[in-house]
């Protein structure tokens, strides 16, 4: 979701639209950034897609809404804030993580409001949300928050982590391959023997076609072989072997926007569904059960 509101409107849509008897959203909640908007005799200022921008003072709604489309969220100030938070990397830190908790409350409250009571809403972390949305999410009332431990979701029991292996970009939840796979095996291991068990890991499995992303340079630049971007798997090695050895009858996986894709490792089936909220396009996939918890099909869908 990274922060966006349609997107997030349109999850909650889905429940009634797909006849879902459960949501599940896997990570990556809060949006990339805070963009200040100074305010200036009738006008609004604010840097959008990198380029100052100035509109009328009746055109705020439009201004917020674009920038909340890029991912980022915007808070009306006036100069000295601005040069405050240019200027101190903890109080633009600590505004971030404020602007961050308020939408999820938010969306907190929206799930309350246009669920109906036997649609179960389930929302963990990803690596780009902090860890202070933690406590937010568990006491909301109507989302169900089961970070790092195995959740009961009609016949199968969910296990959810939110962790990945190190990233450029050096955020919260990111770990070695050794301590993730050793996170993992803590959730998995107290499942009784025979338990359909369905991972909620928000890394895909390394070199499975859900983890391809551009190979980045040490300035986070996309690095060009043969006059074209070279493309590399990205994913964790500990959640493959993690999931070759448990066996679970599927795996949800997010993380890499740009992977949209399916596959086999072994009998489970391992899905990403992908990311563009930035065009308001929510993606996502209808994962269907037997009573018994067994797996039946999957659908990608778009909308």
């Amino acid at each position: 979701m990274h922060g966006s509101d349609r997107c997030f409107r349109k999850f909650l849509a889905a429940a009634e639209s797909y006849d879902a008897d459960a949501l599940v959203l896997g990570g990556d909640i809060a949006g990339k950034g805070l963009v200040p908007i100074s305010s200036d005799n009738g006008t609004l200022t604010a840097k959008v897609r990198g380029e100052m921008v100035t509109v009328p003072r009746a055109a705020e709604d439009r201004l917020r809404a674009e920038i909340n489309r890029q991912g980022f969220y915007s808070i009306l100030t006036d100069a000295r804030d601005i040069e405050q938070m240019e200027n101190d990397s903890l109080y633009l830190d600590t505004a971030f993580k404020g602007a961050i908790i308020e939408q999820i409350k938010e969306w907190c409250r929206l799930a309350e409001d246009r669920l109906a009571p036997k649609v179960r809403c389930i929302i963990t972390p990803g690596n780009d949300d902090p860890k202070a949305i933690d406590p937010v999410l568990k006491s909301a009332p109507r989302i169900e928050c089961p970070e790092a431990e195995l959740c009961e979701l009609g016949p199968v029991l969910l296990a959810s982590c939110g962790d990945v292996t190190p990233t450029p970009w050096n955020t919260e939840r990111e770990y070695p391959e050794e301590e993730l796979a050793r996170r993992l095996e803590a959730i998995l291991d107290p499942a009784p023997p025979g338990a359909k068990v369905v991972v909620n890991f928000h890394c895909p499995p390394y070199g499975t076609g859900l983890d391809f992303a551009a190979e980045l340079d040490d300035s986070l630049r996309p690095v060009i072989r043969g006059g074209r971007p070279s493309i590399i798997p990205v994913g964790s090695k500990a959640v493959r072997d993690v999931i070759k050895r448990y066996q679970p009858e599927v795996g949800l996986h997010g993380h890499i926007h740009e992977s949209r894709a399916a596959q086999k490792i072994g009998s489970t089936m391992c899905l990403n569904p992908g990311s563009d909220y930035s065009a308001d396009v929510l993606r996502g996939a209808i994962v269907d059960f037997a009573a018994d918890g067994t797996y039946i099909d999957f659908l990608f869908t778009t909308g």
